[in-house]
């Protein structure tokens, strides 16, 4: 078998461990294909607006960085960084970045995690979600009304209230199940186990999918789902979600 090579760029807070933890574990099981990934990070250590905001204003120093390692994909993974910036705030987001590639030649796939997540019920025909989150009150309602102007339905949700980022890299997986398990799942069409790609749910996205009886994705899987589809790969990763079996009875 010829094996192809590509690389991934990842943008992501400082204080995140998880989603180049949890992106490398998903995509390293494509055949054929040898993925690398090249990080550049931005400052940020507490989930509150104003430090979402700061953040953000790091972004270009990233994309310059990211930028040099001409990667073939570039993933802007904060979903809850995008999303506070307003509704619809990933189409600018993503446009931005990639303009911002441009004009040092680079026509590298642009994608974002908030985006990843808003094209993966999409493409799961999931209009009623239930959402399980890591976030204050307050910040988690932001997504929530995020998602709503996407036009989906959120059937229940709930937050962890949990601030402190590097303490959401830590929760246990028994404690996002237990939160899955207090939801009203019978009139929704999906479940996103972690609205946050700094909580980690890898390892919960498969036993919840066949506990609960409806496609549970995460935004890792999310992300996964975006790069591969963005690189015009098949999706069919066993034992991660329905979402990444999307070609899995598909000849490609």
């Amino acid at each position: 078998m010829t094996t192809t090579s590509r690389r991934v760029g990842l943008i992501v807070p400082s204080s995140n461990v998880t989603v180049e933890t949890e992106l490398p574990r998903l995509l390293r099981r494509v055949d054929g294909v040898e993925f690398s990934f090249h990080a550049s990070r931005m400052r940020m250590h507490a989930v509150t607006p104003e430090q979402l905001r700061a953040m953000n204003a790091q972004r270009e120093r990233c994309v310059l960085e990211i930028g040099d390692a001409q990667t073939d994909v570039l993933l802007y993974a904060c979903l809850v960084a995008v999303m506070a910036m307003g509704a619809g705030e990933h189409r600018d987001a993503e446009l931005r970045i990639a303009e911002q590639l441009a004009t040092g030649g680079s026509d590298t796939k642009v994608l974002s995690s908030a985006g990843a997540l808003v094209r993966a019920l999409t493409d799961l025909a999931a209009r009623r979600v239930a959402l399980v989150m890591p976030y204050t009150e307050s910040v988690a309602r932001t997504v929530v009304e995020y998602l709503e102007a996407e036009g989906f339905t959120i059937t229940g949700w709930r937050a962890l209230g949990v601030a402190d980022n590097t303490e959401v890299g830590c929760i246990p997986g028994e404690t996002v199940l237990a939160a899955a398990r207090e939801l009203d799942l019978s009139d929704s069409d999906a479940l996103v186990i972690s609205c946050c790609v700094q909580m980690p749910s890898l390892d919960l996205v498969q036993p919840a999918e066949e506990e609960f009886g409806l496609p549970v994705l995460s935004a890792a899987t999310a992300g996964a789902y975006s790069i591969l589809r963005g690189l015009g790969l098949p999706v069919d990763l066993p034992g991660a979600g329905s979402l990444l079996r999307a070609d899995a009875n598909v000849q490609v």
